[in-house]
């Protein structure tokens, strides 16, 4: 069975520093592209941030751009999400996907694979 699975997510105050991460099982996502994306109850899934399959190239949201970053490790067969000087508005559930393609991704009819989620509440 083939699997992603988050973690990382909490409660913290803006401001402050949350690191994600995502393992996949299952299979070797180490030729797949990777994202991040989230979404609120009753809201469409919004991109987040995506990495080629190498670990070299690296696209974000604009909302996000220059507090988060996203990394990963193919030994591992994981991806992280980075997030710095949290907002309120960065409030969402956290999801990991995995692209059909090797170069970033921003597209979500491109993933293939998704995880369920983690929670990150930002408090003011």
């Amino acid at each position: 069975q083939v699997d992603l699975v988050e973690s990382g997510g909490e409660l913290v105050q803006a401001g402050g520093s949350l690191r994600l991460s995502c393992v996949g099982s299952g299979r070797d996502f180490g030729d797949n592209a990777m994202g991040w994306w989230r979404q609120a109850p009753g809201k469409e899934r919004e991109f987040v941030a995506t990495i080629n399959y190498l670990g070299t190239d690296t696209e974000y949201g604009d909302a996000v751009k220059g507090r988060f970053t996203i990394s990963r490790d193919k030994a591992k067969n994981t991806v992280d999400l980075q997030m710095n000087s949290l907002k309120p508005d960065d409030t969402d559930t956290y999801c990991c996907g995995a692209s059909r393609y090797r170069s970033v991704v921003e597209l979500i009819g491109q993933y293939c694979y998704w995880g369920r989620g983690t929670q990150v509440s930002v408090s003011s």
